[in-house]
């Protein structure tokens, strides 16, 4: 039986749809690996099936897993929301359920960052990037509350800028950046401890 890690190291939640495989692939190549944070994308899936868990490992050596109930949050790992599932985090694991909004525009971004936001002990670095819809700036809020840091990707730099811009115009974001930047940046705010 493996001890279970201590839930009080960075999370990096990443949020994004249209477009975010790019901002995915461009951020993780620029994110070390020894890091010491946790990285979760949160994809804005309705029905596809995700096959990010089998691209993305080509562009880090984390390892890349499908989230799945009641899976332990671990530094160094990279983890992938699963389709037609809400993400929640309770005792420092991952708890899916049934997504609660089929219809329409899913806000499973949202549904994420709220719940870290009430249930992690360790910093929280919010970061979203290229897709359609305002899916997570509505939680914006809760994670400068709880004392997270808000990253937005620079919408010229995205593919679809709409999930940007709404993150941008919460007036919540810290930081403004290209997927480059936002990895130096992640790593500049470990290093330092802020």
């Amino acid at each position: 039986m493996t001890k279970k890690i201590s839930g009080d190291f960075p999370v990096v939640c990443v949020g994004g749809s249209a477009g975010g495989l790019e901002a995915y692939i461009r951020l993780l190549e620029k994110l070390p690996a020894d890091l010491g944070v946790a990285v979760v994308i949160v994809n804005h899936l309705r029905t596809v099936s995700t096959l990010l868990h089998e691209i993305l490992p080509r562009h880090t050596v984390m390892p890349v897993e499908l989230i799945t109930d009641r899976l332990d949050i671990q530094p160094d790992h990279v983890f992938i929301i699963p389709e037609k599932r809400d993400l929640h985090v309770q005792d420092d694991e991952f708890r899916l359920k049934p997504i609660s909004k089929p219809r329409g525009w899913s806000d499973v971004i949202t549904v994420f960052l709220r719940s870290i936001a009430q249930n992690w002990n360790g910093k929280i670095i919010a970061v979203i990037v290229s897709g359609f819809d305002g899916d997570g700036a509505e939680a914006l809020r809760g994670i400068k509350e709880a004392g997270g840091i808000t990253i937005a990707q620079k919408p010229e730099t995205a593919v679809q800028p709409d999930m940007p811009e709404s993150a941008i115009a919460s007036g919540y974001i810290d930081f403004i950046l290209s997927p480059e930047d936002i990895a130096k940046e992640i790593k500049r705010i470990v290093n330092s401890g802020n």
